[in-house]
């Protein structure tokens, strides 16, 4: 394994003046930092030979230069914002050069090789590179109107333009390289070729020997090419992202404004709701994150009323993204941050080639409904979340995903556009430990309680903590082939602890399995007569050939004065049996409807459950 530690002090010391070199070469901040960012990749993935190069700096900077020159192609050279007139008058006279004027130039007065090291390094005979920086020289001292010992302050001076300009953390550069790495190595030497020129990162030198610059013909007036060069798949465009005034159109009773773009490189990169990773696909070839605010209009004017999140992340090929795209869905179908709650999920159709949209809310700080669109077309996944306080909109989230593909439509690594979406309930994806079992993203907000469900790692039933008095199931007689517990709790409430809620489940042949619900069932039924001090209601009760459901509300007296309320539901689908009880506490209550929805939600996942006698 090699060790980072060189390759991180060579990444500290010279990222910023290889991107105010890059910078210089095309005036264009947003090419420079890419192509400065692929270029370390590379240079993390060949570091076994680059590390043995006399100067490392000499090998990833022609990369990063040819990548600039490229992504820099297709635009007009223009003025960045970031840069004040005397610095835009330099740039402006650089444009003037042709690209090996500017090059030699640039190696002439920011780096400190000899013209030996400069004509080898732009790959030119000496005695051609030294005339091209003569001709040079006379042409930029001509254009910014200065003698030539003024030029290098200039040049360096060009440092500031891109000085704000971030770069990935180290980390994230290797992980990248070694990614790289590995695709290399499973696919071959061919194969990897054919994958990274198409994603527009080729690597020159696989002997090691210095690349130059010559395969980048040289322009006869910077700036301007005769046919401009395709975006390479590797980049993603923030023009492909959606538009304030589209989200407009979607929530017209909405002022809405672009907060941020970004690549999602800072900080810890969780930027959507219940994401775990900084990226779906750890291979990932390009991500944008766009953030959005809205404020209502009438007597609500001025206040922020909601928020909305877009990523577009591309994969290298359409089997990446489409585990991205799983990977995505998995974030929000299995949410664990324990105060967000799955409501709904649906498949929806005439979106991109799939399309999943989830409705949840949350109750971390002001309570939110949460509309979440993760679609994919191609080798691109495009996630959009719509944050209000309002009752969600399930019709404005699909439009807004549906907006969010056709942005992208057309878009390198793109493949099917959006039709009208129409979409079709279905029950929730797997989640959690246990598929077959409840997770913290289908428990509801327990009254007056802020504090996130928590849940204890299933294990094997030794017994039964979701049965009551009146009932005392077990399952852990044959012929149950399976039998699980699980309970949840909200650990940092100052709750009493008997509070929780606790599952049990297990799988029976049909019939058994029916009869067990039937004992249940009928236990229930005698407790008030058997048990005195007990009352017992029941909520609901459906039965069907392949299915049942009932929940009870139950009143235990302890002593003369007082008394414990709890509810506790029986569900089967098929072979799987599953008992919930909920034991609240004062302040910590579940309403009765959301008691019963959750039994609903714990019937869905039964199905999951392996089959008696399969484990």
């Amino acid at each position: 394994m090699m060790d980072p530690t060189r390759f991180d002090a060579f990444y500290a010391d010279t990222r910023q003046r290889l991107l105010h070199q890059t910078y210089a070469l095309t005036g264009d901040q947003r090419a420079a930092q890419l192509a400065v960012r692929d270029a370390f990749i590379s240079a993390w993935h060949h570091w076994a030979k680059v590390s043995r190069q006399d100067d490392p700096e000499r090998w990833v900077r022609p990369l990063a230069w040819s990548h600039a020159l490229r992504r820099h192609g297709a635009r007009i050279w223009h003025r960045d914002k970031a840069a004040d007139p005397e610095q835009s008058a330099t740039v402006e006279a650089l444009g003037e050069l042709t690209v090996p004027q500017r090059r030699i130039l640039l190696l002439s007065h920011l780096t400190t090789g000899s013209m030996e090291d400069i004509a080898r390094e732009a790959g030119l005979p000496i005695d051609e590179a030294e005339r091209t920086l003569q001709s040079a020289t006379a042409a930029f001292g001509t254009a910014r109107s200065v003698d030539s010992a003024a030029i290098r302050p200039l040049l360096e001076d060009l440092a500031g333009p891109v000085a704000d300009v971030r770069l990935p953390r180290m980390t994230i550069i290797r992980r990248a390289g070694t990614a790289r790495r590995r695709t290399y190595t499973v696919v071959g030497v061919a194969g990897a070729l054919v994958a990274l020129v198409a994603s527009g990162v080729a690597v020159n030198a696989e002997d090691g020997v210095l690349p130059d610059l010559t395969h980048q013909p040289p322009s006869p007036t910077a700036g301007k090419t005769s046919t401009p060069p395709q975006p390479t798949p590797d980049e993603l465009s923030e023009n492909d992202l959606l538009a304030a005034d589209q989200l407009t159109r979607v929530s017209p009773r909405l002022t809405w404004q672009v907060e941020e773009t970004s690549e999602n490189i800072q900080g810890k990169g969780l930027v959507l709701p219940c994401q775990t990773s900084r990226f779906a696909d750890p291979r990932s070839a390009g991500y944008l994150v766009r953030t959005f605010t809205a404020a209502a209009t009438g007597k609500a004017k001025g206040a922020v009323a909601a928020s909305a999140i877009q990523t577009t992340e591309l994969s290298t090929t359409t089997k990446s993204a489409k585990a991205a795209f799983a990977t995505t869905r998995g974030w929000f179908a299995g949410c664990t941050d324990g105060r967000t709650h799955l409501q709904e999920t649906g498949s929806v159709k005439g979106v991109g080639d799939q399309a999943t949209l989830f409705v949840l809310n949350s109750w971390d700080g002001r309570p939110a409904s949460l509309v979440v669109g993760v679609a994919r077309t191609g080798q691109v996944t495009t996630t959009t979340v719509a944050r209000s306080s309002a009752k969600a909109d399930v019709k404005a989230g699909m439009t807004l995903l549906a907006a969010a593909v056709n942005a992208l439509c057309g878009a390198p690594g793109t493949d099917a556009c959006a039709g009208p979406p129409t979409m079709t309930p279905i029950p929730p994806l797997a989640a959690g430990p246990v598929p077959g079992m409840l997770s913290e993203v289908d428990l509801p907000q327990v009254t007056d309680v802020e504090d996130r469900w928590a849940g204890t790692e299933p294990k094997q039933a030794q017994s039964n903590p979701a049965a009551t008095q009146c009932d005392n199931a077990t399952f852990t007689k044959p012929p149950m082939g399976i039998a699980i517990t699980r309970t949840f709790l909200l650990p940092r409430a100052d709750l009493p602890t008997t509070f929780g809620l606790t599952e049990t489940v297990g799988s029976l042949p049909v019939k058994r399995a029916t009869a067990f619900v039937e004992d249940v069932r009928h236990r229930l039924a005698v407790c008030p007569d058997k048990t005195p001090g007990t009352e017992v209601t029941r909520l609901v009760q459906r039965s069907e050939p392949d299915a049942d459901l009932s929940v009870w509300r139950l009143t235990v007296a302890i002593t003369d004065k007082q008394e414990v309320t709890y509810l506790m539901g029986i569900t089967r689908s098929g072979t799987a049996i599953g008992q919930i009880s909920f034991i609240p506490a004062a302040g910590a209550t579940m309403t009765a409807a959301d008691f019963i929805a959750l039994v609903e939600r714990a019937q869905e996942r039964l199905p999951r459950l392996p089959e008696p006698g399969s484990r």
